[in-house]
């Protein structure tokens, strides 16, 4: 096992993030969080309750409808980024190999129990207030399922890699990629697979029944023309052949991004009403948590994995930064050539490698920023709600992300279901004081949902209650 000597009492804060367990003997010493990466957590936690719900009054931070990289596509990754990151920072402390691999299994577990629970419709529809799992149409994929995945990947590798790891402690800066070199092994193995599949799949003609019975086309049968190999457009891509071949197409995302398109929607980037002559298309399922772009998404996790790695072993902030910086800002300018040269374009449908690049060079930089802030210039307290929400993100993203606590609220009106409490705070305390739909909402968004959050989960923080993912 890798050996984690303490330092000065100002850098040994740093060491290790979480919380131990305290039935595990090696864990009794109850090491100090890392605050920057609490407050790294946070603070897209936060960013994703904003661009969930207000990207509909502000497109230009909703996802992208196809190319493109806009705010809300920087979240799934940053997750991605800081689970990784966390992976390195907790396997290191768990010296028994059984245990760690129990660890690996309760989180999956729980995961999947969240996963159903969000499918059984009680966040996905909290106005509706209509329950149930039909079977016949359950999405398979999602956002925890990606997390899911990508945590048992990395997890299983950094636990059963560490051995090798603890026979080879004495390296220079540059050597831990050498420390690491199985990581890279399998990145590059996963990149070799996503290529293989993406540019060289034979994408057949396709059909699609149309299942919203809020639409006009209900019941219409629409035909897709392809038969080519190597297309990253919408209708024809490798990405989405996999998942309806694999999942089927009832069991795919049924309001993909597309549908905001210059080609599907006259009203481009806000949704809207399908022009006259929309493409067949636009009317179709598309999975953007789905398989290949699944298999791609393991990228930013070991990557993650990297940083986490870097924290442990670099004991001086300089160093540690220097390489930080270096690493981000090289994805960074790597991902931006692919885009603008028109060689492999952002896209967060496909999870394509120019996005892999951009989103984690920008998850580094962002993390050294705050890491600066918090943790060499000790500017932690105002970043305290971010860093309780990071603290209890799970908590956070059930019950705000994810609209449990709103479909609560909701399910209590007076004479009408949409006279409702969070109704009339949206109307009449934000929408009719500043007589803006879209500045209302917002701001309903930033006050009332995510600095509300971040006081809850503040009063957990102090009575020691932590839900975390």
């Amino acid at each position: 096992m890798t050996e984690i000597k303490p330092e000065s009492p100002k850098e040994q804060r740093l060491i290790i993030a979480h919380q131990p367990d305290i039935s595990d003997p090696d864990k009794r010493l109850k090491p100090k969080r890392v605050a920057s990466l609490d407050i790294f957590r946070g603070l897209t936690v936060a960013l994703m309750i904003l661009v969930d719900d207000a990207g509909g009054e502000w497109p230009v931070i909703g996802h992208a409808p196809w190319n493109g990289c806009n705010l809300a596509d920087f979240v799934m990754p940053f997750f991605l980024f800081i689970v990784g990151m966390a992976i390195a920072l907790a396997f290191k402390r768990i010296s028994s190999l059984r245990l760690a691999l129990e660890k690996v299994i309760l989180r999956l577990c729980f995961l999947l129990f969240v996963f159903l629970f969000h499918e059984g419709g009680f966040s996905h529809a909290p106005d509706k207030l209509t329950y149930g799992v039909d079977m016949k149409m359950i999405r398979w994929c999602g956002i925890l399922q990606r997390i899911a995945l990508t945590y048992l990947v990395v997890a299983l590798m950094e636990i059963l890699m560490r051995d090798a790891v603890a026979k080879n402690l004495s390296f220079g800066r540059l050597s831990i990629f050498r420390l690491y070199y199985w990581h890279w092994l399998v990145a590059a193995c996963v990149l070799v697979v996503y290529f293989c599949v993406l540019y060289s799949a034979y994408v057949p003609d396709w059909q699609f029944t149309v299942h919203d019975e809020d639409s006009s086309d209900y019941g219409k049968i629409f035909t897709v023309s392809c038969g080519v190999r190597g297309k990253l457009n919408p209708p024809c891509n490798a990405v989405g052949f996999v998942d309806r071949a694999v999942l089927g197409i009832n069991h795919m995302y049924k309001h993909p991004a597309w549908r905001r398109s210059k080609e599907c929607t006259q009203n481009s980037p806000y949704s809207g009403p399908f022009r006259n002559n929309a493409p067949s298309w636009c009317y179709a399922p598309f999975e953007p948590e789905g398989i290949l772009s699944s298999i791609s998404s393991v990228l930013s996790t070991i990557i993650g994995v990297h940083f986490g790695n870097v924290l442990i072993h670099f004991k001086e902030h300089l160093a540690r930064l220097k390489h930080w910086m270096i690493m981000g800002t090289s994805l960074l300018v790597l991902g931006l050539a692919l885009h603008f040269t028109h060689a492999i374009p952002f896209n967060k449908q496909l999870y394509t490698f120019s996005y892999v690049c951009v989103t984690s060079g920008a998850a580094a930089l962002v993390f050294s920023a705050i890491y600066i802030l918090v943790d060499i210039l000790d500017f932690k307290y105002m970043f305290l709600p971010f860093e309780w929400i990071g603290m209890n993100a799970m908590l956070v993203y059930v019950m705000a992300a994810e609209g449990i606590f709103a479909g609560f609220i909701n399910g209590w009106f007076y004479d009408d279901p949409h006279n409702t409490l969070i109704h009339w705070i949206q109307k009449h305390v934000f929408v009719g004081v500043w007589h803006s739909q879209r500045v209302g909402i917002l701001l309903y968004v930033i006050f009332a949902e995510i600095f509300f959050w971040g006081i809850v989960a503040g009063i957990f923080h102090r009575m020691n209650i932590y839900w975390k993912l």
